[in-house]
């Protein structure tokens, strides 16, 4: 193949189709993508209807904050333990919506509607902007269903991905407004950065750098030409016309003015390490190797259609990778003592990047290979999901049924039998498990999210130096131990002097038969698979002090 070659079908990939070409290939009206969109979506949500508890990291903690805001001024327990400090924190949108579900469902459909919420956000989100982006609906978006799954998603950042979706609208809605009279489009954008903000922070970044590569494109395309200053969405000066992308956004200066996030403004590190995870978090499920063939397949039926002409990106595609980029090699890995903060971003850059993309589907073949194709690569995904969950919702339920031993009103302690536990993509569903004993038994968990300034939900002061408050990792049962043997009056750890505070200890990360570390501290109540159960002090019978696999 010649230079020319090669170069000429580079060119080609990102030259937009034709206005004759894409009237001519609009072969799928607005109706049948949207049933075909509705049927992707219930397929996607399989496993999230299934599983009422979805293994998820961090799930079980937002779940139960839920649970406290809906319920704490009609449960006495709760009550005691937990107070609701309503505060522009930059991380409400669930805290604002489930509960008022909670009237009307139990907390764990409350959950399954919000995260397949987040299903229909972020896809629909793609297929308008995408509509922004060409001129018209087509279902090229939905090759991204399989990317809903990814580790991002099993890390339980709900309220971000919630944004997410929240930020291709937003993205869409602007494009869609760019040639209307500007107040409006300006007055709509700041609407989006309000509405961003509570959901998450780095959110509002999303849309901010969906916006910049949109501008720079905007820019550089309207370059040498004659400035049409009559035009209703221009301000009068190219340069200026650009920069006044930015004031929506300078709404965050009161909102963040007024937020106590800015007490974790000390929380920062870069890291170079973890850059290329990040990429491969957009990916990677479970399993690599189903991860990395739905890649394989997908990159070349892509390179098929694009030596064929059939498909192209349109040039903001080009402005938004190499501004993600930019962002993403310089973002810091903690970010206002919030972790993953750059490991987040190529995730929302997947799915705007597909938006992006333009496939002429006025061949028949193509139309139905396509179709074929995108239901073969979710169904592939949702099995991988599906076959990895069945295990893993075995443990939950189980570990739902130890909480059931747990008296109401108590004070749990969350310990590691293993310190490198909740590494493994398999344990996150036990990270925050224990949070379950909140829901259930309106208890005191030493591992709720209580971090002031990052949470509406706070404990009282009786209990607060009784929990984490640092969003750190719990005490290994070594410390336990050590710390029950030979006190330091002079610590400050909210396990200190445990056996006279604490009414249990959930023990983490376990062995299957493990023994009892303290015998002389602690009675087991339920031996689970990966974790146990006891309460603190010596049993006082011998049926008490036995030691079995409950079920």
């Amino acid at each position: 193949m010649s230079l020319a070659n090669p170069m000429r079908f580079v060119g080609k990939f990102f030259t937009p189709l034709p206005a004759a070409m894409l009237r001519r290939s609009a072969d799928f009206s607005a109706a049948q993508i949207f049933v075909l969109f509705a049927v992707l979506v219930l397929i996607a949500s399989i496993p999230i209807i299934t599983n009422p508890l979805p293994p998820l990291e961090d799930y079980a903690n937002h779940l139960a904050r839920m649970s406290v805001i809906a319920n704490v001024d009609r449960d006495a327990n709760l009550s005691r333990f937990y107070e609701i400090d309503w505060e522009i924190v930059p991380n409400l949108m669930m805290d604002l919506t489930v509960p008022y579900l909670v009237r009307f469902m139990n907390i764990y459909t409350a959950g399954q509607i919000f995260l397949i919420s987040i299903f229909v956000l972020i896809m629909s989100g793609t297929l308008a902007l995408h509509r922004s982006l060409h001129g018209r609906w087509s279902v090229l978006p939905l090759i991204a269903f399989p990317l809903l799954y990814n580790r991002v998603f099993l890390i339980g950042v709900a309220n971000y991905q919630f944004g997410i979706g929240l930020a291709l609208w937003g993205m869409a809605a602007w494009i869609g407004l760019r040639e209307k009279a500007w107040p409006l489009r300006f007055l709509v954008a700041a609407i989006f950065v309000l509405v961003l903000f509570f959901c998450h922070l780095f959110a509002v970044g999303v849309y901010g750098l969906g916006l910049l590569a949109y501008e720079l494109w905007r820019l550089w395309a309207l370059r040498g030409r004659a400035w049409p200053g009559g035009d209703p969405g221009l301000l009068r000066h190219p340069l200026l016309d650009f920069l006044a992308t930015g004031l929506p956004f300078l709404l965050l200066v009161p909102l963040m003015l007024r937020s106590p996030i800015l007490n974790h403004l000390a929380g920062f590190e870069w890291q170079s390490v973890g850059k290329i995870d990040g990429i491969t978090f957009t990916i990677e499920v479970y399993s690599d190797i189903v991860a990395f063939a739905l890649t394989g397949v997908v990159v070349a039926a892509a390179i098929w259609a694009a030596r064929h002409s059939l498909l192209r990106l349109h040039p903001v595609g080009l402005f938004l990778l190499g501004v993600g980029t930019l962002i993403y090699l310089a973002l810091p890995r903690l970010l206002f003592d919030t972790y993953m903060a750059d490991q987040r971003l190529p995730l929302a850059l997947a799915f705007m990047s597909v938006a992006c993309l333009n496939l002429d589907l006025r061949l028949r073949m193509a139309r139905r290979s396509f179709i074929a194709l995108s239901l073969i690569l979710l169904l592939v995904r949702v099995i991988e999901v599906d076959v990895a969950w069945a295990p893993l919702s075995a443990k939950t339920l189980e570990f739902r049924d130890s909480v059931k031993r747990i008296e109401r009103g108590s004070t749990v302690l969350v310990a590691y039998a293993d310190q490198t536990g909740g590494d493994e993509v398999g344990d996150l569903g036990l990270v925050h498990a224990a949070c379950l004993a909140i829901i259930e038994r309106s208890a005191l968990v030493t591992t709720a999210f209580t971090v002031e300034g990052k949470q509406v939900m706070h404990v009282r002061r009786p209990y607060v130096d009784q929990v984490d408050t640092e969003d750190g990792s719990p005490p290994s049962i070594e410390q336990l131990i050590v710390t029950a043997l030979r006190p330091d009056p002079a610590s400050t750890a909210y396990w200190r002097a445990w056996p006279q505070r604490f009414d249990y200890v959930y023990l983490l990360f376990t062995e299957d038969g493990a023994d009892n570390p303290a015998p002389d501290l602690l009675t087991q109540v339920y031996d689970g698979g990966r974790f146990q159960l006891y309460r603190v002090g010596k049993a006082r019978t011998a049926r008490a002090g036995s030691v079995g696999r409950e079920r």
